[in-house]
């Protein structure tokens, strides 16, 4: 997967997750909607974080998404608010949940981590939608280094 690939593949976790916000959440406000949402947030920073492994050119990024988190913390420690953020929502999505005023204006999804409603839903999509294109950002910088290294190679 290059680049484009995995801009692509982010930025459709991401549509699916807006979709799933503003306009899924208004028609069928069940725990289960928000549950899927951040299933596409964790997607979407799976994919984030998978292209910057790739880019500082890691000879053994795991195949575990937890792991892959873990790798991307050791090697760049100023990302520890987003491995952070990363492991709030696994943990969300793997705990086990109920849902609270289904099919009401505030449905919640209720789990030992945190209790996610429509607000605290957004503020997560918002965070991710910021955490990607940091990510993405880091990404593209850490290609043009590695391109001036294999330019300044074959000069020399």
């Amino acid at each position: 997967m290059d680049f484009e690939d995995f801009e692509e593949s982010a930025e459709q976790e991401l549509k699916r997750a807006d979709h799933l916000i503003y306009v899924t959440l208004k028609y069928t406000r069940t725990s289960e909607v928000v549950k899927n949402t951040i299933k596409r947030l964790i997607n979407a920073l799976d994919f984030a974080i998978l292209e910057v492994l790739k880019s500082l050119h890691m000879k053994d990024i795991s195949d575990v998404p937890r792991r892959r988190v873990n790798q991307l913390g050791e090697q760049l420690p100023e990302l520890k608010e987003i491995v952070k953020f990363y492991l709030l929502l696994k943990e969300i999505d793997a705990a086990p949940h109920t849902g609270k005023e289904e099919y009401r204006k505030n449905v919640t999804l209720l789990t030992k981590p945190a209790n996610v409603n429509v607000e605290k839903l957004r503020e997560f999509f918002e965070k991710t939608i910021i955490y990607v294109k940091a990510l993405e950002e880091i990404a593209r910088e850490q290609q043009e280094k590695n391109k001036k290294k294999r330019k300044n190679k074959t000069i020399i």
